[in-house]
């Protein structure tokens, strides 16, 4: 900790930061707090949608196996990302992605050629990247909202262990060394005073 200076200036700026440092740690605390209920929100979102997309592969599964590998590989080929698209929603004062929507590419196949399901297979597929594009999003989502915790965290406690005892110790010093000083001073007025007197009184014995 850097030395203080013991004086009225110092003791006032200490003071002015104190008042800051309370001021804004309230601020700081509440942030805390929404980011918290933020996390557990998010969190409960990514299970549903995981959960979901579990559901619905088991469902699949029950099917699929008519695939054998050959099929489940061209199927796959055909099913391509052409957007995917977020939004922004801003979390106590971070911007965090939202899942909007996804568009696969319009790659056609033989009718004639593939199997009665190539069609409800590609749909299930599609259906399965679009639950792994919103758990990924919201993934994304938490990790920037838990960084952004760490941080309000860290201030926090900054504020709480550090700077605000800090500043009132400081106070404290710099109240107890000027109020020495005042005593101090009170003290040589008092002798200044007492050998004032007696020179007086020798004076006037003199005459």
């Amino acid at each position: 900790m850097a030395k203080i200076k013991l004086t009225k200036n110092e003791l006032k700026s200490q003071r002015d930061a104190l008042k800051r440092f309370q001021r804004y740690l309230p601020t700081l605390q509440l942030k805390k707090q929404q980011l918290q209920m933020e996390i557990r929100q998010v969190r409960d979102a990514v299970g549903l949608v995981e959960r979901d997309l579990q559901n619905y592969t088991a469902k699949v599964h029950v099917w699929s196996r008519l695939f054998d590998d050959a099929t489940a590989a061209a199927v796959r080929k055909l099913v391509v990302v052409e957007e995917w698209r977020t939004s922004v929603r801003n979390i106590a004062g971070i911007d965090t992605p939202v899942f909007e929507s996804v568009r696969f590419r319009d790659l056609t196949h033989d009718l004639f050629a593939t199997p009665l399901y190539y069609d409800e297979a590609l749909a299930a597929v599609r259906k399965m990247i679009e639950y792994e594009l919103k758990a990924r999003t919201l993934r994304e989502q938490l990790a920037l909202i838990e960084q952004e915790l760490r941080v309000v965290t860290q201030r926090v406690n900054l504020f709480e262990k550090v700077k605000i005892p800090e500043s009132k110790d400081n106070i404290r010093q710099i109240q107890i060394y000027l109020g020495d000083q005042q005593t101090n001073a009170v003290g040589r007025s008092k002798i200044a005073k007492g050998k004032c007197a007696i020179r007086d009184a020798a004076v006037t014995a003199s005459a």
